[in-house]
Formats: structure tokens, C-alpha cells, sequence
């Protein structure tokens, strides 16, 4: 499994992921709703709006996204941490154990970038981003 931290803002992703890798060096990744596939992404006047993003930097990676209305977090509480696991079991694991008493944000089913994914905020308030994708498409999918 993976751990990364992941940023969530109201609509100024690319901003703050080109703002972060001014200050620490990388290669910033990009994926917008607009290319999500039909009844995937969110509503057209989001459609430049970053679905997720990435910093990869010499210290680590950063992942960011532009969330939905009703999903976006404020200024200090904006982030989730994302776990990209290579097992479904584990990944099924995870998330129930950090649903129970907590809430559920997006139910943990297959998505057009993952096996499996979910989000949930657990009984402490912390946002977590839980994927399950096989080795042949990690490379290629969101966190």
C-alpha cells in the first residue's frame, strides 16, 4: 500500500500544485473532468476543473483535486490522505474499517480509473481517498 497526502480545493488546483512545484521542483500531472468518460464527470461548468492532479518532487508526492460542490473542504481541513493498495481485500479492509462510526463520502465501488474506490471521512474527521487498482493501471489512474 501507498500513503500520499492529497489536497482538496474549491477550484484552484492548478494554481497551488504550480505554486507548490515552484517551491519544490518536479513534474506536475493533470487530469480534468471534462476527460472523465459520459456520466462520469461533473457538470459541464466544472469541466476545466481538475479531477486530480499530482506534484511528483525529490521529496514526494503531493495529489490534489478540485472537488465537487458539497465536497470541498476550507483552508486547513482541504486534504484527505489517499491509500493506493494493490490488493482488493486490503483496500475493502481499510475503508470499512475507516467508515464505521465515520461517514461515506462516495461508496467503495468500480470506477472508470480504479478496480475500486471510495472516499470517507472517518469518526475523527479525517478524509480518506481508498483505491484498489492492479499494478497494470496504477500508473495510469487517479489517486
Amino acid at each position: 500500500m501507498q500513503l500520499n497526502p492529497t489536497l482538496i480545493f474549491n477550484g484552484n488546483t492548478e494554481e497551488a500544485l504550480d505554486y507548490y512545484r515552484s517551491a519544490l521542483d518536479g513534474a506536475v500531472t493533470i487530469a480534468r473532468y471534462k476527460d472523465a468518460p459520459p456520466g462520469m464527470g461533473a457538470e459541464p461548468a466544472f469541466g476545466d476543473k481538475v479531477m486530480y492532479g499530482s506534484l511528483v518532487t525529490p521529496f514526494g508526492t503531493v495529489s490534489a483535486m478540485d472537488a465537487p460542490p458539497g465536497r470541498e473542504g476550507t483552508p486547513g481541513t482541504n486534504f484527505g490522505i489517499s491509500v493506493v493498495a494493490d490488493c482488493e481485500a486490503g483496500a475493502e479492509h481499510a475503508f470499512n474499517v475507516l467508515s464505521a462510526g465515520g461517514e461515506t463520502v462516495m461508496p467503495f465501488e468500480k470506477t472508470f480509473f480504479a478496480e475500486k474506490f471510495g472516499m470517507t471521512v472517518d469518526k475523527f474527521g479525517v478524509r480518506w481517498l481508498i483505491s484498489y487498482r492492479p499494478a497494470d493501471v496504477s500508473s495510469a489512474a487517479p489517486a
